[in-house]
């Protein structure tokens, strides 16, 4: 009898063991599940990170269009037309230099033949 009692005794140990390793593995399902729902939560989280993400890129896309339409159809433009204006200016003043060496010569001609005339009339003053 003795024996079949370790038997029992033996069996009621085993019970006991597996009973403890069903908790132990309830308790792990548990924590995964916990672990599971944690990465679920900061998958979605990433996600909507991503999303935000990339409509930000979409609106910066979007602006750096309109700041290249804006530099091709206005400023550029503009910088042409001022150019234009610079090379016509530059053009005018070369013209009014020119005018401007022209009656500085017209003066020195003007002053060197006041001076002969007056040459002139004191020589004829002499003769006369």
């Amino acid at each position: 009898k003795s024996d079949i009692e370790g038997m029992k005794s033996g069996m009621n140990d085993m019970k006991s063991d597996i009973e403890g390793m069903k908790s132990g593995m309830n308790d792990m399902k548990s924590d995964i599940k916990g672990v599971k729902s944690d990465m679920n939560d900061m998958n979605g989280k990433m996600q909507n990170g991503f999303d935000e993400v990339h409509s930000e890129i979409t609106i910066m896309k979007s602006d750096i269009k309109d700041v290249k339409m804006t530099l091709e159809n206005e400023t550029n433009k503009n910088i042409r037309i001022i150019a234009e204006g610079h090379r016509d200016l530059n053009n005018k003043l070369d013209n009014a230099l020119k005018i401007e060496n022209e009656k500085e010569l017209l003066l020195i001609r003007l002053t060197i033949l006041e001076n002969e005339v007056n040459r002139i009339k004191a020589r004829l003053d002499e003769i006369a």
